[in-house]
């Protein structure tokens, strides 16, 4: 564990706190209190990654440390989406995804500054990241959506909002473009970089499992419809287990040394 006693530090366990308390106070009901919380949790946490980018002078998505920051502000402005435009719910859900993708950037990886790498030194560096960002947060929520389902519980009770197995299709047909478009991107940049489309990099390969998953939750889905809800739940879950293993796993095992070990 790494404790941050830094500006930067402070501003991400101001934004945990800010989420963790618009969690329980959404528990014991108080909505709108929660939301205030939420939202200041989400501009403290948007201010923890604009100072970041000052700080390094580059878009801070080099290393785990500034993904998960990243990720951390990207959470409310999905959870507005998909409650306004898709008519998803879980806002609950979404506060503590929010404490859980900024912890590791508070309390695990290092926040000392790096050189960018040539490699990163690309366009194509942002777009390829903050796609498979914006995925990663998708098939969170559709994740929790399928808990939701397997446990039989409904988060909230508005009729307007989907119910969870329709809200998990839903948020992967959202997630699985972006993931597909994240793995295209990095297909041309690993082009531009070292010469060829595909590598067999660990983290490549993790990358085409975590898409292979979702190819499989379709076709199941389109096969047998909403008359398998629990499998259906399943693969959502399991989507989200080799994700993590995608992010973690192979950055950080030695098992699965590669071109990608930038991001540690």
């Amino acid at each position: 564990m790494e404790i941050k006693y830094t500006t930067q530090g402070l501003l991400i366990y101001c934004a945990i706190a800010a989420y963790l308390l618009a969690f329980l106070t959404s528990l014991l009901h108080c909505k709108k209190a929660g939301h205030i919380l939420y939202i200041f949790g989400f501009a403290i946490a948007a201010a923890a990654f604009a100072y970041r980018w000052y700080h390094v002078r580059h878009v801070p998505f080099q290393n785990l440390f500034e993904v998960f920051l990243g990720l951390g502000m990207m959470v409310y402005p999905l959870s507005l989406f998909c409650r306004h435009i898709l008519r998803i719910g879980g806002f609950s859900a979404d506060m503590l995804i929010g404490v859980v993708v900024l912890a590791p950037a508070g309390f695990v990886f290092s926040a000392e500054p790096m050189q960018l790498p040539p490699a990163l030194q690309s366009w194509l560096f942002a777009p390829h990241v903050v796609v498979y960002m914006l995925s990663y947060i998708f098939m969170a929520k559709a994740a929790c959506q399928a808990t939701f389902q397997l446990t039989r519980s409904t988060p909230g009770t508005n009729k307007n909002l989907l119910p969870p197995e329709e809200a998990t299709y839903c948020l992967i047909r959202v997630g699985f473009p972006l993931l597909t478009l994240g793995l295209l991107l990095g297909s041309v940049w690993a082009k531009l970089a070292w010469g060829d489309y595909w590598g067999w990099d660990p983290k490549e390969l993790w990358s085409l499992a975590s898409w292979l998953v979702y190819v499989g939750y379709l076709h199941f889905r389109y096969m047998y419809g909403k008359s398998r809800p629990r499998t259906n739940s399943i693969w959502a879950v399991t989507g989200l287990a080799v994700i993590i293993i995608t992010i973690l796993w192979v950055n950080l095992s030695r098992l699965f040394a590669g071109l990608h070990t930038y991001a540690t």
